[in-house]
């Protein structure tokens, strides 16, 4: 399979690479900014591809995937996982930040998804793809000084749930995953009393694993009949 991550130069995105490597899949290293980080990931795969766009800019994202077609013909699975997040209360979030956290959460998502559709649609053809889309529990439940994050997570699952309606008839299937709270990049940059909320209300008192998140989506990147469903691999409960 070909497989392309977003965001996979660090985090959740580089465990998910390293996985779907592993398993001897193609795999496209995406990344903003850390161009080294990304070619140091893809050096630890087989057969990779580092590639440059910003998610919230759709022709940048078009010729990235322009880019992996052309090299080798297609795309199979679709890892949306780039994102990010500004905490500050709802009265001090500036409408900059609102937009900078929905744009590249939720419209980066959709850049891609509609960027790849054209190619994992194709006549008479029965192999099942896949998107699976990063969302987060802040989506569903929200949490005080993550107003942009968790709106912007919230769309992401409706965006998963109205995508699947289109696509399945195309073979393509689309879900959505809760990864939980993982102490990655972002994890640890969040302010201390959130980590020990996220611990406290934890029913094993663990933090999510990023190998373990990693391991599923490569699972469900396997399935072929799932699709329109939301994951929580997270230990609190919705």
């Amino acid at each position: 399979m070909v497989c392309l991550i977003t965001g996979s130069s660090r985090g959740l995105g580089k465990a998910v690479a390293l996985a779907f490597g592993k398993r001897g899949h193609r795999v496209v290293v995406h990344y903003k900014d850390k161009k080294c980080e990304a070619e140091a990931v893809a050096s630890g795969i087989r057969e990779s591809l580092a590639l440059k766009a910003d998610v919230r800019d759709f022709k940048e994202v078009e010729s990235l995937v322009e880019k992996v077609v052309e090299k080798w013909g297609r795309i199979d699975v679709l890892v949306n996982n780039a994102g990010i997040t500004k905490e500050a209360l709802l009265l001090k979030t500036s409408e900059n930040d609102f937009d900078e956290v929905v744009n590249t959460n939720l419209k980066g998502p959709f850049n891609f998804i509609r960027a790849v559709i054209p190619y994992m649609i194709k006549p008479h053809n029965q192999t099942i793809k896949h998107i699976i889309n990063i969302s987060s529990i802040a989506g569903i439940k929200g949490k005080a000084g993550l107003s942009a994050y968790s709106a912007s997570k919230a769309g992401l699952t409706g965006l998963t749930i109205s995508a699947a309606r289109e696509l399945g008839e195309h073979n393509i299937m689309v879900n959505a995953v809760l990864p939980g709270y993982m102490l990655t990049e972002m994890g640890i940059a969040s302010n201390e009393k959130a980590k020990e909320l996220a611990l406290q209300d934890s029913l094993v008192k663990q933090f999510s694993n990023p190998h373990n998140v990693a391991d599923f989506i490569c699972y469900l990147s396997e399935t072929k009949e799932i699709t329109g469903q939301v994951f929580n691999l997270d230990s609190r409960i919705l």
